[in-house]
Order: structure tokens, then C-alpha cells, then sequence
């Protein structure tokens, strides 16, 4: 891990469909064998997926459990729990389509998130 970015703990469900597609493309056959734990400020196990970008380092909370039910609901990993092929390839075409219809959309609520 990079020493002087800002570190986030965050829930799955409330990240954005870009920081999502971009875990996606890092953990390709799932989140719950990457899983690591952690105490909170408040002495509390938590379990989170490890996920670093140019800018943050994430710890994106969820369970085992919760891994497992996001890959099973999710429809770009297959029955088998690995990234559909051809997937890095729509999102690229996908935001290239977003450039050019573009609107300035205000940042999300970051009151969940939690710096540790």
C-alpha cells in the first residue's frame, strides 16, 4: 500500500458504477477469496475487500457472505463466479459514449464513509 493517500473504508453498495467496474476488473474471479479483516475505531471486526487507485486506498466492507451473494446477483461474472469476457471492453465503450453526453453531477454523499 502507497503511504500518503487518504484511506476509505466504504460500503459496497455505495460506491460508484465506475469505482465498481474498476474493482471488477481487478478481482475477476470475486471478491471473497481477497477478503481481509480489520478493527474499526471502535474495536469491531470488519471485513473488507482491499482496493487501491491512483488516488485512495479502499477498504470496501462486506462479509464473506455478502461477496458471495454480490458475485451470484451480479450478471457480469458468470455461474462460476468469473468476469464475463469481453466485459473490460464494454465499460471502455461505455465511458467513451459517457465523454461525449457528459454533465457536471454533483459529488456523492461521502457521510458513510469512514477514513481509518
Amino acid at each position: 500500500m502507497s503511504s500518503g493517500k487518504p484511506r476509505i473504508a466504504k460500503d459496497y453498495d455505495k460506491l460508484t458504477e465506475e469505482l465498481i467496474n474498476q474493482i471488477k476488473l481487478e478481482y475477476p474471479f470475486g471478491f471473497e477469496e481477497n477478503l481481509i479483516s480489520y478493527k474499526d475505531a471502535k474495536g469491531n471486526k470488519i471485513s473488507a475487500l482491499p482496493f487501491e487507485t491512483e488516488e485512495v486506498y479502499y477498504l470496501v466492507r462486506m462479509t464473506k457472505a455478502e461477496a458471495q451473494q454480490i458475485i451470484e446477483d451480479d450478471s457480469d461474472y458468470d455461474g462460476d463466479g468469473n468476469l464475463r469476457e469481453g466485459f473490460a471492453d464494454d465499460i471502455e465503450s461505455d465511458d467513451s459514449e459517457e465523454e461525449e453526453s457528459a454533465e457536471d453531477v454533483p459529488n456523492e454523499d461521502s457521510s458513510d464513509d469512514e477514513e481509518y
